[in-house]
């Protein structure tokens, strides 16, 4: 293992608007934290809003390295690391929690009640502490996950995108073999979830949403079949292609109002529907129907549930596929052309992959 610097290249946030590629220290060790060196860091959606506007608790400006799916090598561990070890490849999820507070003992640590209180133990990386848009980052082992030479840097930055999708479905209780899945919204999580829903034995999937190009990639991922909401009525083809019954299991992924509103009419009686989306408005739903049709819903924050190493092996199997969603790779010290092309969806932008 290469002797680890003193310093390091990190994209810093010094204010909002204005990430900048600088030298920092690299970032010590604690009790059960490791040091890894990233090799890869996606773009998640939520990364250009951070750098456009911050995030509740995140470090102070001008010290602050967003980024949170990335994945490396372990270089160094604290003291009470015992379950991973130096030369570890690793791939990161990035909530601790506090592990103290009555939803981390109940597992539930994605909405952990000491959420943004270091001094609680208590860590969103990327978020409320430093992050993987540097060539360094330290981790509780907690957030560390170990992975098999089989699965490359990149496609493990796609393990956090899979989680998100894992974990709303078994928060909705799971899809049962030969159930009718709709999947709204062909992003990166959707493109998972389809994914998902074909190795956990839906009879069909069909995947809705507006760009062809995504939708194509669904069909190859796994998808039955893709509807584009601008060319044919969703509600309609959804009950007429469950032959009247509606859909047994919605997952919504797309984060859109309108989708997640349509939802509720397309879902049969006795249905279940998982919101992974992340909503920037309020969203109307027919909760009489909801009542009255006996249908389950769910909100699913983030990738809890330790959902990234039981996706591990999938990937391990070729089962899951992330590679086929990283559509732009960057240097380090290309960031903001690289978040550019992502925010723009530039050449058709899915998954784009910083190199460190």
């Amino acid at each position: 293992m290469n002797k680890i610097p003193g310093k390091m290249k990190a994209a810093v946030l010094f204010d909002y608007g204005d990430l900048r590629i600088t030298e920092v220290d690299v970032p010590r060790v604690a009790y059960q934290e490791v040091l890894i060196k990233v090799a890869s860091c996606a773009i998640c959606g939520t990364d250009p809003k951070i750098v456009a506007s911050g995030w509740p608790n995140h470090p102070p400006l001008g010290e602050f390295i967003p980024g949170h799916e990335f994945s490396g090598t372990i270089v160094k561990k604290g003291e009470g690391v015992d379950r991973l070890n130096v030369g570890d490849r690793v791939a990161v999820e990035p909530h601790k929690g506090c592990g103290i507070c009555e939803n981390c003992i109940r597992g539930l640590y994605t909405t952990c009640l000491n959420y943004g209180n270091n001094e609680m133990g208590h860590r969103h990386y990327g978020f409320t502490t430093n992050g993987g848009y540097a060539e360094y980052a330290v981790n509780h082992i907690n957030s560390v996950h170990v992975l098999p030479d089989t699965v490359s840097f990149d496609a493990a930055t796609l393990i956090t995108t899979a989680g998100s999708a894992l974990y709303g479905i078994i928060r909705i209780g799971g899809i049962f073999a030969g159930e009718t899945v709709v999947v709204s919204g062909p992003g990166p999580i959707g493109l998972m979830a389809v994914q998902l829903a074909r190795i956990m034995g839906a009879g069909q999937i069909i995947l809705t949403g507006t760009r062809k190009s995504r939708l194509d990639l669904g069909l190859e991922l796994g998808a039955d079949i893709a509807l584009n909401i601008h060319d044919v009525d969703i509600n309609d083809h959804i009950f007429e292609l469950s032959r009247g019954k509606g859909a047994d299991l919605v997952l919504e992924c797309s984060g859109s109002a309108a989708a997640a509103t349509d939802s509720i009419e397309y879902c049969k009686k006795n249905g279940r529907i998982a919101f992974i989306g992340i909503y920037k408005e309020p969203v109307t739903l027919n909760l009489n129907k909801v009542v009255q049709w006996n249908i389950s819903t769910i909100g699913s924050k983030a990738e809890g549930d330790w959902c990234l190493d039981r996706l591990i092996p999938y990937m391990d199997k070729k089962m899951l596929n992330g590679e086929s969603l990283i559509t732009h790779r960057f240097p380090l010290e290309k960031i903001n052309e690289a978040m550019e092309v992502y925010s723009k969806r530039i050449d058709g932008a899915i998954k784009v992959v910083i190199h460190t």
